[in-house]
Protein backbone atom coordinates (compact mmCIF):
# COMPACT_ATOMS: atom_id res chain seq x y z
CA UNK A 1 0.00 0.00 0.00
CA UNK A 2 1.30 3.31 -1.25
CA UNK A 3 1.49 6.61 1.06
CA UNK A 4 -1.82 7.88 -1.05
CA UNK A 5 -3.61 4.55 -0.66
CA UNK A 6 -2.76 4.56 3.38
CA UNK A 7 -4.04 8.57 3.42
CA UNK A 8 -7.25 7.63 1.49
CA UNK A 9 -8.20 4.76 3.52
CA UNK A 10 -7.40 6.68 6.78
CA UNK A 11 -9.27 9.32 5.47
CA UNK A 12 -12.27 7.25 4.94
CA UNK A 13 -12.29 5.26 8.37
CA UNK A 14 -12.86 9.30 9.47
CA UNK A 15 -15.34 9.95 7.23
CA UNK A 16 -13.58 12.82 5.75
CA UNK A 17 -12.84 14.09 2.75
CA UNK A 18 -8.94 14.83 1.11
CA UNK A 19 -7.57 18.18 1.08
CA UNK A 20 -4.54 18.52 -1.15
CA UNK A 21 -2.59 21.54 -1.88
CA UNK A 22 -0.42 22.51 -4.87
CA UNK A 23 2.62 24.60 -4.42
CA UNK A 24 5.86 25.08 -6.85
CA UNK A 25 8.62 23.73 -5.90
CA UNK A 26 11.40 26.86 -5.31
CA UNK A 27 8.87 29.51 -5.51
CA UNK A 28 10.20 32.16 -4.31
CA UNK A 29 13.43 30.98 -3.49
CA UNK A 30 14.46 27.59 -2.08
CA UNK A 31 14.68 28.29 1.80
CA UNK A 32 11.07 29.77 2.14
CA UNK A 33 9.53 27.67 -0.42
CA UNK A 34 11.09 24.35 1.86
CA UNK A 35 9.58 26.43 4.73
CA UNK A 36 6.18 26.21 3.37
CA UNK A 37 6.21 22.48 2.35
CA UNK A 38 7.09 21.86 5.76
CA UNK A 39 4.52 23.53 7.17
CA UNK A 40 1.62 22.08 4.90
CA UNK A 41 0.77 18.81 7.11
CA UNK A 42 0.38 20.90 10.25
CA UNK A 43 -1.94 23.24 8.26
CA UNK A 44 -4.57 20.44 7.33
CA UNK A 45 -2.90 19.10 4.10
CA UNK A 46 -3.39 15.57 3.04
CA UNK A 47 -1.30 15.21 0.04
CA UNK A 48 1.64 18.05 -0.66
CA UNK A 49 1.35 18.23 -5.34
CA UNK A 50 4.84 19.72 -5.38
CA UNK A 51 5.41 21.16 -8.83
CA UNK A 52 8.25 21.04 -10.66
CA UNK A 53 9.10 23.89 -12.52
CA UNK A 54 9.29 23.89 -16.45
CA UNK A 55 10.28 26.78 -19.50
CA UNK A 56 7.10 25.87 -21.19
CA UNK A 57 4.07 24.98 -18.64
CA UNK A 58 1.21 24.41 -21.58
CA UNK A 59 -1.84 23.20 -19.22
CA UNK A 60 -0.80 26.52 -16.36
CA UNK A 61 -2.33 29.95 -15.77
CA UNK A 62 -0.20 32.85 -15.12
CA UNK A 63 -0.52 32.32 -11.75
CA UNK A 64 1.48 29.02 -11.73
CA UNK A 65 3.77 30.07 -15.24
CA UNK A 66 4.91 33.04 -12.89
CA UNK A 67 5.81 31.19 -10.01
CA UNK A 68 7.87 28.62 -12.18
CA UNK A 69 9.78 31.53 -13.39
CA UNK A 70 10.13 32.65 -9.98
CA UNK A 71 11.47 29.22 -9.21
CA UNK A 72 13.61 28.59 -12.28
CA UNK A 73 15.45 32.62 -11.58
CA UNK A 74 16.27 31.25 -7.95
CA UNK A 75 17.73 28.57 -9.69
CA UNK A 76 15.43 25.34 -8.79
CA UNK A 77 15.90 22.27 -10.90
CA UNK A 78 14.24 18.67 -10.90
CA UNK A 79 17.34 17.48 -8.71
CA UNK A 80 16.79 20.65 -6.54
CA UNK A 81 12.73 19.52 -5.99
CA UNK A 82 13.67 15.54 -5.10
CA UNK A 83 16.54 17.30 -2.34
CA UNK A 84 13.70 19.86 -1.20
CA UNK A 85 11.48 16.33 -0.87
CA UNK A 86 14.51 14.38 0.55
CA UNK A 87 14.69 17.09 3.62
CA UNK A 88 11.10 17.08 3.86
CA UNK A 89 11.33 13.19 4.62
CA UNK A 90 13.49 13.30 7.64
CA UNK A 91 10.55 15.06 9.49
CA UNK A 92 7.46 13.69 7.57
CA UNK A 93 7.50 9.72 6.52
CA UNK A 94 3.56 9.88 6.13
CA UNK A 95 2.43 12.68 4.19
CA UNK A 96 2.16 11.46 0.88
CA UNK A 97 3.97 13.65 -1.97
CA UNK A 98 3.04 14.00 -5.99
CA UNK A 99 5.29 15.35 -8.20
CA UNK A 100 3.32 17.21 -10.81
CA UNK A 101 4.94 18.76 -14.15
CA UNK A 102 6.31 18.13 -17.41
CA UNK A 103 7.87 15.04 -19.38
CA UNK A 104 11.41 17.16 -20.68
CA UNK A 105 12.68 17.05 -17.56
CA UNK A 106 11.88 13.73 -16.69
CA UNK A 107 13.01 12.66 -19.99
CA UNK A 108 16.09 14.47 -19.89
CA UNK A 109 17.19 12.89 -16.66
CA UNK A 110 16.15 9.70 -18.56
CA UNK A 111 12.91 7.77 -17.04
CA UNK A 112 15.34 4.84 -15.15
CA UNK A 113 17.66 7.47 -13.13
CA UNK A 114 14.25 9.72 -12.43
CA UNK A 115 12.19 7.17 -10.80
CA UNK A 116 15.31 5.37 -8.70
CA UNK A 117 16.11 9.06 -7.22
CA UNK A 118 11.87 9.72 -7.13
CA UNK A 119 11.40 6.78 -4.92
CA UNK A 120 14.58 7.59 -2.66
CA UNK A 121 13.71 11.06 -2.46
CA UNK A 122 10.44 10.10 -0.95
CA UNK A 123 8.28 10.76 -3.83
CA UNK A 124 4.97 8.54 -3.93
CA UNK A 125 3.07 10.01 -6.96
CA UNK A 126 3.58 11.30 -10.45
CA UNK A 127 0.91 13.81 -12.64
CA UNK A 128 2.42 14.62 -15.92
CA UNK A 129 0.17 16.15 -17.62
CA UNK A 130 1.48 15.91 -21.18
CA UNK A 131 2.18 12.27 -21.33
CA UNK A 132 -1.49 11.00 -22.43
CA UNK A 133 -2.52 7.33 -22.19
CA UNK A 134 -1.40 6.57 -25.61
CA UNK A 135 2.56 7.05 -24.07
CA UNK A 136 2.14 4.71 -21.13
CA UNK A 137 4.97 2.78 -22.00
CA UNK A 138 7.23 5.73 -21.30
CA UNK A 139 6.91 7.00 -17.96
CA UNK A 140 3.43 5.45 -16.54
CA UNK A 141 4.21 2.01 -16.89
CA UNK A 142 7.36 2.13 -15.08
CA UNK A 143 6.38 4.20 -12.41
CA UNK A 144 4.12 1.71 -11.57
CA UNK A 145 6.59 -0.95 -11.47
CA UNK A 146 9.14 1.21 -9.11
CA UNK A 147 6.38 1.44 -6.71
CA UNK A 148 5.04 5.04 -8.00
CA UNK A 149 1.52 5.95 -8.37
CA UNK A 150 0.16 7.70 -11.72
CA UNK A 151 -2.16 10.24 -11.54
CA UNK A 152 -4.71 11.22 -14.17
CA UNK A 153 -6.24 14.03 -14.74
CA UNK A 154 -9.78 13.91 -16.36
CA UNK A 155 -11.38 16.68 -17.92
CA UNK A 156 -15.38 18.13 -18.36
CA UNK A 157 -14.27 17.18 -22.08
CA UNK A 158 -13.50 13.18 -21.42
CA UNK A 159 -16.45 11.17 -22.64
CA UNK A 160 -17.46 7.99 -22.01
CA UNK A 161 -15.88 6.65 -24.78
CA UNK A 162 -12.23 7.97 -23.52
CA UNK A 163 -13.07 7.81 -19.92
CA UNK A 164 -12.09 4.16 -19.81
CA UNK A 165 -8.07 4.62 -21.82
CA UNK A 166 -7.58 7.68 -19.29
CA UNK A 167 -8.51 5.41 -16.43
CA UNK A 168 -7.03 2.35 -17.19
CA UNK A 169 -2.91 2.40 -15.87
CA UNK A 170 -4.10 4.91 -13.33
CA UNK A 171 -3.58 4.77 -9.56
CA UNK A 172 -3.82 6.76 -6.10
CA UNK A 173 -6.60 8.46 -7.34
CA UNK A 174 -8.10 10.69 -10.18
CA UNK A 175 -7.38 14.14 -11.11
CA UNK A 176 -10.91 15.86 -12.13
CA UNK A 177 -10.30 19.59 -13.45
CA UNK A 178 -13.40 20.88 -12.89
CA UNK A 179 -13.45 23.62 -15.83
CA UNK A 180 -12.10 23.62 -19.61
CA UNK A 181 -8.84 25.58 -19.69
CA UNK A 182 -6.05 26.78 -18.05
CA UNK A 183 -5.26 26.89 -13.97
CA UNK A 184 -6.90 29.59 -11.96
CA UNK A 185 -8.95 30.36 -14.98
CA UNK A 186 -12.45 30.30 -13.56
CA UNK A 187 -14.35 29.17 -10.52
CA UNK A 188 -15.38 25.89 -9.56
CA UNK A 189 -19.20 25.03 -9.35
CA UNK A 190 -20.32 22.01 -7.04
CA UNK A 191 -23.64 21.56 -8.80
CA UNK A 192 -21.09 20.88 -12.24
CA UNK A 193 -18.78 18.57 -10.56
CA UNK A 194 -21.04 16.04 -8.77
CA UNK A 195 -22.34 15.02 -12.01
CA UNK A 196 -19.16 14.05 -13.56
CA UNK A 197 -17.46 13.02 -10.59
CA UNK A 198 -20.05 10.19 -9.83
CA UNK A 199 -19.92 9.61 -13.67
CA UNK A 200 -16.46 9.20 -13.34
CA UNK A 201 -16.59 6.83 -9.95
CA UNK A 202 -18.89 4.33 -11.69
CA UNK A 203 -16.20 3.53 -13.91
CA UNK A 204 -13.52 3.39 -11.01
CA UNK A 205 -13.19 2.49 -7.40
CA UNK A 206 -10.36 5.17 -7.38
CA UNK A 207 -10.66 8.28 -5.53
CA UNK A 208 -11.73 11.21 -7.28
CA UNK A 209 -10.25 14.71 -6.21
CA UNK A 210 -10.94 17.55 -7.74
CA UNK A 211 -9.11 20.52 -8.64
CA UNK A 212 -9.02 24.03 -10.81
CA UNK A 213 -11.16 27.11 -9.55
CA UNK A 214 -10.98 26.69 -5.97
CA UNK A 215 -9.89 29.86 -3.94
CA UNK A 216 -12.09 29.90 -0.69
CA UNK A 217 -13.03 27.45 2.09
CA UNK A 218 -16.49 27.80 0.58
CA UNK A 219 -15.59 26.52 -2.27
CA UNK A 220 -13.48 24.07 -1.15
CA UNK A 221 -16.21 22.62 1.24
CA UNK A 222 -18.61 22.40 -1.57
CA UNK A 223 -16.56 20.97 -3.88
CA UNK A 224 -15.22 18.55 -1.51
CA UNK A 225 -19.00 17.63 -0.41
CA UNK A 226 -19.27 16.15 -4.09
CA UNK A 227 -16.19 14.09 -4.53
CA UNK A 228 -13.66 12.63 -2.54
CA UNK A 229 -11.43 16.05 -1.81
CA UNK A 230 -10.74 19.24 -3.49
CA UNK A 231 -7.13 20.46 -4.60
CA UNK A 232 -5.74 23.80 -4.41
CA UNK A 233 -3.10 25.33 -5.85
CA UNK A 234 -3.59 29.17 -7.63
CA UNK A 235 -5.28 30.65 -4.95
CA UNK A 236 -2.10 29.52 -2.72
CA UNK A 237 0.72 30.63 -5.55
CA UNK A 238 -1.21 33.58 -5.38
CA UNK A 239 -0.24 34.36 -1.94
CA UNK A 240 3.13 33.50 -2.07
CA UNK A 241 3.57 36.25 -5.02
CA UNK A 242 1.87 38.48 -3.49
CA UNK A 243 4.82 38.10 -0.80
CA UNK A 244 2.86 36.84 2.11
CA UNK A 245 4.82 35.27 4.97
CA UNK A 246 5.04 31.02 5.14
CA UNK A 247 3.10 31.43 8.32
CA UNK A 248 0.12 34.00 6.45
CA UNK A 249 0.33 31.45 3.82
CA UNK A 250 -0.03 28.40 6.27
CA UNK A 251 -2.64 30.34 7.90
CA UNK A 252 -4.74 30.39 4.83
CA UNK A 253 -3.95 27.69 3.49
CA UNK A 254 -5.70 25.77 6.78
CA UNK A 255 -8.77 28.01 6.30
CA UNK A 256 -8.92 26.11 2.22
CA UNK A 257 -8.03 22.54 4.40
CA UNK A 258 -10.92 22.79 7.10
CA UNK A 259 -13.42 24.19 4.33
CA UNK A 260 -12.72 20.55 2.74
CA UNK A 261 -12.59 18.66 5.89
CA UNK A 262 -16.00 20.09 7.29
CA UNK A 263 -17.50 18.71 3.73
Amino acid sequence: MSRIDAKFAELKAAGKKAFVAYVMAGDPDYDTSLEVVKGLPAAGVDIIELGVPFTDPMADGPTIQLAGQRALRAGMTLQRTLDMATEFRKDDDTTPIVLMGYYNPIFNRGVDKFLTDAKAAGIDGLIVVDLPPEEDEELCIPAQAAGLNFIRLATPTTDDKRLPKVLQNTSGFVYYVSITGITGAAAAEATDVGPEVARIKSQTDLPVIVGFGIRTPETSRAIASVADGAVVGSAIVSRIADGDSPADVLRFVKGLADGAHSA
